[in-house]
Formats: C-alpha cells, sequence, structure tokens
C-alpha cells in the first residue's frame, strides 16, 4: 500500500520503474485526442470541478490513461471527496502513476501522471481516508472507465 511518505520518497528520490513506455510526438497527440484532452493531459491543465459524471459514478470496474491505456485504478478504490473530481485511495499497481513536484501557483503539491506516457491526471494529497490516508484527485477526462 502507498501512503504519503511513499508518494514523497518517489517524488524526491525517483519514480517506479513503468512496465513500458509510449512516447508520441504533440503533433501526434493532437490527432488522437480532443483539444481539451490535449489541454489537460498534455499541457498539464485542470477540467472544472463537478463536470464530469465519472464523479458520482461508483460502478465497479477499472480506469485506463485516455492517452496510452494504461491500467491507472480500480473503482474499488474510488471514494467521494466532495471536490468535485474523482478521488481514489490508491493507484492500480505501484508503478502504474509518477509523482512530480508542482511548485505552480504559489503552492507546493505532487503531481500524478502517467507512468506510461506521462499524462497529467492531476494531484495527490495526503487527506485521503484511511488506511492509506491519501487522495489522488484525477482529472476525469484523463481516464476511461472499463465496465467489469
Amino acid at each position: 500500500m502507498i501512503k504519503w511518505a511513499n508518494v514523497i520518497h518517489f517524488t524526491n528520490k525517483g519514480n517506479p520503474i513503468p512496465d513500458k513506455k509510449v512516447e508520441k510526438t504533440e503533433e501526434e497527440w493532437k490527432q488522437l485526442l480532443t483539444p481539451e484532452e490535449y489541454q489537460v493531459t498534455r499541457l498539464k491543465g485542470t477540467e472544472r470541478s463537478f463536470s464530469s459524471e465519472l464523479c458520482s459514478l461508483f460502478d465497479p470496474g477499472l480506469y485506463e490513461c485516455k492517452c496510452c491505456g494504461t491500467l491507472l485504478f480500480d473503482a474499488s478504490e474510488k471514494f467521494e471527496s466532495g471536490t468535485g473530481w474523482p478521488s481514489f485511495t490508491q493507484p492500480l499497481k505501484e508503478n502504474a502513476v509518477a509523482y512530480n513536484a508542482d511548485k505552480s501557483y504559489g503552492m507546493i503539491r505532487v503531481e500524478v501522471v502517467c507512468n506510461t506516457c506521462d499524462a497529467h491526471l492531476g494531484h495527490v494529497f495526503p487527506d485521503g481516508p484511511e488506511p492509506s490516508g491519501l487522495r489522488y484527485c484525477i482529472n476525469a477526462i484523463s481516464l476511461s472507465k472499463i465496465k467489469e
């Protein structure tokens, strides 16, 4: 189980090795994604809070990266955070996501990206429910849901 100490370690000392890497040119990403998907996943944008139905869906299934199809989160780790973005307590696998220091907007946060293709997913915070205490606050537009 990943805890906040693990997140800080990965952020400062290096991320887990991904199972594979997917690299595309910016033009290839633009052809693959809608303008809004591109803005969020490739340019580190943020969708409006409460703008996606994924916030209120809690059906079983898996969530994959919109850009490369890597499995990222299991719906069993999803919870209602009240923030307006889908929230999870753990990634599907330790090496599914990578962590980067984000000092934008005068804050210090930990950005979460797909460890396979570097798509911006959102941020992780140490204010989630036990036992992990983590809240992966993820842009719904960066995910695709796979029904079980």
